[in-house]
């Protein structure tokens, strides 16, 4: 099952289930809308058990496609979480995940452009699968994990790298500007994904293949990061774990290269749609 959104970012959002052609169907008679309330497992079973052909065609036309879920409780993200990333970057393989958060202001949709600020030089990129929680996970084994997942969605992490590695102090600093999480275009539940591990990503800017990498060569795998992560936190419903990126960022170019206004952005994972972004000055 495939579950889209559409509607401005300030106002409501007509909730959708994909069809078999990709069509939008309004599923609002079945639920007002995908979010930290609604992601639970009884819910994605009831959606699931509808024939989507049996629901309206969605009036979209001309409407902003929305992130798939409302906005999470909390964006977490896991760093240099593919072995040839580690590489490109010239750091060790971490021995465990290591952990940051992005703040839930970057949360947007998936073709919505990025904000480029007067201070910023370093604008960078990053394909990243997302996982998208279904319900609590505390002190979970990773045999459990996968059944507290809602399902999985495409992301752009984007990075300021100068704010992130210069500025002093964590990450989140370089990874918090407004839309700097676009998200979508829809949420496909593990049925729908298959092997999650095995899933082709990219990346190209002005037409210029960046990142081309695979989920298989992820440190940590899905279920592996959501039982780690419940060691030390409650994952709750609808949080967004961005987790990891591929080689091919600007920052492990030679030499470095960065985004700037005007720029455009492409990115895509099998069986979870694509993104495109233009970057604009703020």
């Amino acid at each position: 099952m495939k579950l889209a959104r559409y509607g401005d970012r300030n106002g409501p959002k007509i909730p959708c289930i994909l069809d078999a052609e990709g069509t939008p169907r309004d599923a609002s008679s079945l639920v007002a809308d995908f979010g930290p309330q609604t992601l639970s497992p009884d819910l994605l079973a009831r959606l699931a058990a509808v024939d989507p052909t049996t629901l309206p065609k969605a009036d979209v036309a001309g409407k902003r496609l929305a992130p798939p879920t409302a906005q999470p409780f909390n964006i977490w993200c896991v760093g240099l979480n593919y072995s040839d990333h580690a590489a490109e970057a010239g750091l060790p393989v971490p021995e465990e995940p290591i952990l940051f958060n992005k703040s839930t202001v970057t949360y947007c949709g998936p073709n919505d452009d990025l904000l480029y600020a007067p201070k910023m030089t370093k604008l960078d990129w990053e394909v990243e699968l997302g996982i998208v929680i279904g319900k609590p996970a505390l002190n979970i084994s990773k045999s459990e994990a996968l059944d507290h997942v809602a399902g999985f969605v495409l992301v752009n992490d984007v990075s300021e790298r100068a704010w992130q590695m210069e500025r002093s102090g964590q990450w989140v600093k370089g990874k918090s500007f407004p839309n700097f999480c676009p998200t979508g275009p829809f949420l496909a539940t593990p049925d729908e994904v298959g092997d999650v591990q095995k899933l082709g990503m990219w990346l190209d800017v002005n037409g210029d293949r960046k990142q081309t990498g695979n989920t298989d060569t992820m440190i940590f795998d899905v279920a592996t990061i959501v039982s780690y992560m419940s060691e030390f936190t409650r994952l709750e419903p609808g949080d967004l774990i961005c987790t990891g990126t591929p080689p091919g960022v600007g920052a492990g170019m030679k030499p470095p290269q960065w985004l700037t206004v005007g720029d455009r952005v492409e990115l895509g994972i099998d069986g979870l749609g694509t993104q495109a972004q233009t970057v604009v000055a703020l």
